[in-house]
């Protein structure tokens, strides 16, 4: 993992995220990331992360730093998108970007962090809780429309 690179993402990663994510998902869904990575480039140009390696990006994480929503006035830093290569797995790349990325929270003025796991995503559920995340006094509510 020497030559592993974390840096901020830019519209040229689309083409590998939509790789993870085709590899993840089984779909191809240009227009989904195209759309994502617009956004928080526009938001907050340096906030998300991308895990390159020998050229390639080998794993992603987006988020920003919000503040105001749910009556919750402090700055908070939204992890809300990530994926990593199944093939480069197990070698500390979400690790990396998820550090890369809570500096750059803490840089905006966050004190906290703040992410959701779907009941369903063990996977995604272990890494976040590996990570230091622990339930919030929030719970999320839905009404199917």
């Amino acid at each position: 993992m020497s030559d592993l690179r974390v840096r901020p993402m830019n519209e040229l990663d689309i083409e590998g995220i939509c790789r993870i994510d085709e590899k993840i998902t089984g779909r191809y869904r240009p227009e989904v990331w195209e759309q994502r990575v617009a956004y928080y480039i526009r938001r907050d140009p340096d906030s998300s992360q991308i895990a390159e390696q020998g050229g390639r990006v080998v794993g992603f994480m987006l988020g920003e730093v919000r503040g105001g929503e749910f009556g919750l006035e402090e700055p908070t830093g939204w992890v809300e998108f990530f994926g990593v290569d199944p093939g480069a797995r197990e070698k500390g790349i979400g690790r990396r970007l998820i550090e890369a990325l809570l500096a750059h929270f803490r840089a905006r003025g966050a004190h906290v962090a703040r992410t959701m796991v779907a009941a369903q995503d063990k996977e995604i559920a272990g890494f976040i809780s590996a990570m230091g995340f622990s339930p919030a006094p929030l719970s999320a509510l839905e009404k199917r429309l």
